[in-house]
């Protein structure tokens, strides 16, 4: 049998494609798509600085209420995320919160709304590199619960629920690729999909969930709503980015809190009793 070959890493220990070593990244990280997003992001926390930038991968890190914390763009689409989750994993993250744009499935959800994913459909492929299509993509409980928390603090309208993630913008979508091309077994995905109260679409969280459950650490994901596919409506607002990556960025606030609490307490899980 062949040997499987070592990660190539460059001569100072950075990772590969992140251009980050241990020790540039806190072990609560943000992963939204846009390589801007990063910096918009950080402008919420106390104090950020950007440590690498090498193709799709802009990664910074700081401090918010005095928890560090680091945001990593991953790209587009799930293949992207799982280089990125991978890299960060071997440099020392422990939480993962994707933080992006989706389209709204569901008619009470309305542009700017925030999605909370507590678990995913598992349409998109590379996933399934890392074990078979049955295993479920599901959110950890304590980052949903902190998101929830932060939503509330922020005063923002928020939805909690199943996402759906896909590979393709167009097609597995439910949307006309170039010259109207929409083949049978998509033609119907947004439907059924909304059938089956699926809240959102977007490309990453699925993927995210299944490595994070994989490797032992947790993952969450807040979308902000661009896209109202039931009324057919499409906005573009950084305010909707911003929203976003506010709630994420005091998520973490909160994880930290409980997080002290429970090695206080030494307990391994999070349950009301503790706070």
């Amino acid at each position: 049998m062949r040997k499987a070959s070592a990660l190539t890493m460059t001569v100072d220990g950075r990772q590969y494609h992140l251009h980050c070593k241990k020790g540039d990244v806190a072990p609560y990280v943000l992963i939204p798509g846009d390589p801007e997003r990063p910096l918009k992001i950080a402008e919420s926390w106390d104090s950020y600085k950007e440590v690498a930038f090498h193709r799709e991968y802009r990664t910074v890190t700081g401090k918010i209420g005095g928890v560090p914390i680091s945001s990593t763009s991953s790209g587009i689409g799930a293949p992207a995320l799982s280089v990125a989750v991978d890299e960060l994993l071997r440099i020392g993250a422990q939480t993962f919160i994707r933080v992006g744009t989706c389209g709204s499935l569901q008619k009470e959800m309305h542009l700017g709304d925030l999605v909370i994913s507590t678990g995913a459909v598992r349409l998109e492929g590379a996933s399934k590199d890392f074990v078979i299509p049955e295993y479920p993509a599901v959110a950890n409980y304590e980052v949903v619960m902190a998101l929830i928390e932060a939503a509330e603090k922020l005063k923002v309208k928020y939805h909690v629920g199943i996402t759906a993630s896909i590979d393709t913008f167009y097609c597995g979508q439910g949307r006309p690729a170039f010259a109207g091309y929409l083949p049978s077994h998509k033609a119907k995905i947004f439907e059924d999909m909304q059938k089956a109260g699926v809240l959102n679409f977007e490309m990453e969280a699925a993927c995210l969930f299944t490595m994070a459950n994989i490797f032992g650490v947790r993952a969450g994901a807040i979308c902000v709503v661009i896209a109202d596919r039931v009324r057919d409506k499409f906005r573009i607002s950084p305010a909707f980015e911003k929203k976003a990556g506010k709630v994420a960025s005091e998520a973490v606030r909160i994880l930290a809190g409980w997080d002290k609490e429970k090695k206080r307490k030494r307990k391994k899980w999070l349950y009301p009793g503790i706070l």
